[in-house]
């Protein structure tokens, strides 16, 4: 076999200057990532594994520019949603941090926004003998119309499909935190929360997984956390934690995690799939900007501050 390569990407979150909250930050780190995958010409397509955008569950302008910048590139992308883009995992109650988590869920019509520009999802291909999948975990326990499509896709079509060599699988949420076995996350529990908000919860995950072995997937890409880990093998698949692009996070959950920003080259080979981490080649230190991070209130939402103005 002839080798070849692909790229990974997740966590962009450039935002916009015409949205209620904007990071220059962000943007920038956004630009530097997007010049270095410009310049990337021996590759043959991209992973993009969700957060496309800041405010995108919000406003379609910023998935219009995503998809510009994205269909410039020389090959070809294959996009799944991130929380930023379509809502947060379904949870019935809210969690410690004063969010209202409630009104974060998921929704149907933030979903198929979504697919209107990028795509649908779930998708799965096969390229040079390797079986490129990806969906949106965060639907599940949703009740939404995507779960069910997500099952059947997981547990029905994909294990139907003609194996390959090997099987990468694009998610946003992390199956697990450290084991496939812990606890459900308490989302009540100030200490517990940012474990709940990252990742999917039992059964659903057991679940998941072990659709993933009959599907045969090799590989599991995720973002969501911002923080890069060493891969972490757990019956033969090897699991990616990946690095953001927008900014790090979660750099204190453990003690390998790396927060520098930038993302992951894949080599492909008769011997195997090798990977090397691309730093970004400068991270932005700019602290312009206007709202806050995390996911604001609608009512708190101050259109005046943006520097850019909807035209009338």
């Amino acid at each position: 076999m002839q080798p070849w390569s692909f790229l990974h990407i997740a966590d962009m979150q450039p935002g916009s200057p015409r949205s209620f909250r904007f990071n220059q930050r962000a943007i920038d780190n956004w630009q530097t990532a997007y010049r270095q995958l410009q310049a990337i010409a021996d590759v043959d397509l991209l992973l993009v594994g969700g957060d496309l955008t800041r405010d995108g569950s919000c406003h379609d302008f910023e998935f219009e520019v995503a998809k510009r910048e994205l269909d410039a590139l020389p090959y070809p992308y294959y996009a799944i949603p991130g929380n930023m883009d379509t809502g947060n995992k379904h949870t019935d109650k809210n969690g410690a941090t004063g969010r209202e988590d409630i009104r974060l869920n998921a929704t149907a019509e933030q979903l198929d926004r979504f697919a209107s520009f990028f795509g649908e999802f779930p998708w799965s291909f096969v390229h040079e003998n390797v079986r490129f999948s990806g969906f949106y975990a965060a639907v599940a326990g949703s009740g939404l119309p995507h779960e069910a499509r997500m099952w059947h896709w997981l547990e029905r079509e994909l294990p139907s499909l003609p194996r390959a060599a090997h099987h990468v699988m694009t998610m946003h949420y992390t199956l697990f935190m450290d084991t496939l076995d812990e606890p459900k996350w308490d989302i009540a529990k100030k200490d517990e929360y940012r474990d709940w908000y990252f990742s999917i919860d039992p059964p659903h995950r057991q679940r998941v997984f072990e659709a993933l072995k009959k599907a045969d997937v090799s590989i599991v890409l995720s973002g969501h956390i911002h923080c890069r880990r060493p891969p972490q093998t757990v019956e033969g698949i090897r699991f990616y934690r990946c690095a953001g692009i927008a900014m790090p996070q979660g750099v204190d959950r453990w003690a390998d995690g790396d927060p520098t920003l930038g993302f992951y080259r894949f080599d492909v080979t008769d011997a195997g799939i090798t990977d090397t981490f691309i730093p970004l080649t400068r991270e932005s230190q700019s602290t312009a900007g206007y709202g806050p991070g995390g996911h604001p209130k609608p009512e708190e939402r101050d259109y005046s501050l943006a520097w850019e103005k909807e035209e009338k």
